[in-house]
């Protein structure tokens, strides 16, 4: 059996995949070795997934873990291997990125562009096995551009600044049953004020047919293409996983369309690709 995880800010998606072809999946708060220690990982791990998968097997049996990962760089993996490695001590641990991951399911052994656009953003040149280039992301502070704790944060300034008119703003504020004052709280003095921001964007997509609303997404979006895949060889097809990618591939499939862009696919969750990539991992094992 292996165990493969995408983890991204908010959610970690894991498939434990046995050697009949078996998949179950499970999910868990997101792991960020940025913003978490080996330590609050591994209770992570311990707390949320192995209860989910008690009645399915024993950890022992898993013979490979593959974790994909938001904020594992080169000199933060480590700390995710340490905490996978003892919730898991049979296992060969492998951490990546999550940009490798979404090259590997988008992608699989195909050069290209991937891109992330979920709760952040991201995106890398992938030669096949490995990203080669990669724009650095910089977070929601300095970049994100086209995630959707960017895409919240410009709604927010806008509606807070009077920029979408006075009913869009009070039908912003009464659905979230939010004020300004809330809202400052929240971004400048709680953790994780990514996720908090990301959490408005749906409200753009809910009305998308707003003129203003439409733009501003349009703009998101075309950033994106201009401070990030502007960089990348024009002739390289272009991929895209996540939540935001998803939902809004409509105005994100013009913006690639008006920028001469090849795209390759659109994907919600990276998953189903990474089964595909992994099928060849699985070995039967003895429980």
């Amino acid at each position: 059996m292996i165990l493969i995880a995408d983890s991204g800010s908010t959610k970690t998606h894991w498939c434990l995949m046995a050697f009949n072809g078996q998949t179950s999946d499970f999910f868990t708060d997101g792991l960020n070795p940025f913003f978490q220690t080996s330590e609050a990982i591994r209770n992570s791990i311990s707390n949320q997934l192995l209860p989910q998968m008690g009645h399915l097997m024993w950890a022992g049996t898993i013979t490979h873990v593959f974790f994909y990962g938001a904020g594992c760089t080169p000199e933060k993996t480590k700390f995710v291997e340490n905490a996978l490695s003892a919730c898991f001590r049979q296992a060969r641990v492998q951490v990546e990125s999550d940009m490798v991951g979404a090259a590997r399911a988008l992608l699989g052994r195909k050069p290209g562009v991937a891109c992330i656009l979920g709760t952040g953003s991201n995106s890398c040149q992938y030669d096949g096995t490995q990203f080669t280039k990669n724009v650095p992301a910089l977070g929601f502070i300095l970049g994100d551009e086209g995630s959707g704790a960017v895409l919240g944060k410009r709604l927010v300034a806008d509606v807070l600044k009077n920029q979408l008119g006075e009913e869009l703003k009070e039908k912003f504020l009464t659905q979230y049953g939010t004020s300004q004052a809330d809202i400052i709280e929240n971004v400048y003095r709680k953790p994780f004020p990514n996720r908090y921001l990301a959490r408005f964007s749906k409200f753009a997509a809910e009305n998308i047919d707003n003129p203003m609303i439409y733009a501003l997404v349009y703009d998101h979006f075309n950033q994106f293409v201009l401070r990030n895949l502007k960089q990348y060889p024009a002739d390289l097809p272009v991929g895209f996983v996540g939540s935001v990618a998803y939902y809004y591939q409509d105005v994100l499939r013009k913006v690639l369309q008006d920028n001469g862009i090849i795209l390759a696919d659109i994907m919600q969750d990276p998953m189903e690709g990474l089964k595909i990539y992994h099928k060849d991992d699985i070995v039967p094992t003895q429980d």
